[in-house]
């Protein structure tokens, strides 16, 4: 059964998210002419992609390096207990640390891989010790720098 807000997304629809992930700037109008409707009814279709939870935000790609965070580092997470509790603690407390980009539960080796962004390696160094090994359950970390970032936060094919 669908939630009341749940959209049956049709051609125009996945035509409007792609274009909306391709430039999340472009004018209503812009979006209605690529897609073939009027303003109104684009304007229209928009807000009920984002109350039915299609469209999640919208923000701005900045470049990490012009920021002097163009370090990008993986960190393979290993808790002390696979257990609701320790996950929970981890999450929440992992969810506090600004420079962690992403964290994923997996299946596999490790519990977690977090995607980190810091100047370089000195700072990850300190933020390493200082706070990614104080985590909650924390009992292995394994790092992968980046060498070259070859795909990152590429849109959605669908």
């Amino acid at each position: 059964m669908k939630e009341s807000s749940e959209v049956d997304l049709d051609r125009i629809d996945l035509k409007m998210l792609r274009a909306l992930q391709r430039d999340g700037r472009i004018s209503n109008a812009d979006l209605a002419a690529e897609v073939g409707v009027s303003a109104a009814t684009c304007h229209r279709r928009t807000q009920h992609l984002i109350e039915a939870g299609y469209i999640s935000g919208v923000r701005a790609m900045v470049d990490p390096a012009r920021v002097e965070l163009g370090t990008l580092v993986l960190v393979g997470v290993v808790l002390d207990r696979s257990t609701p509790e320790s996950f929970a603690a981890f999450e929440s407390a992992v969810q506090k640390l600004k420079f962690v980009l992403d964290c994923h539960l997996v299946a596999g080796d490790f519990d977690y891989f977090l995607k980190i962004r810091v100047r370089d390696l000195a700072d990850f160094n300190r933020l390493h010790g200082t706070q990614l090994l104080g985590l909650p359950g924390m009992r292995q970390t394994r790092t992968f720098f980046v060498m070259k970032e070859v795909a990152d936060s590429r849109p959605l094919d669908f």
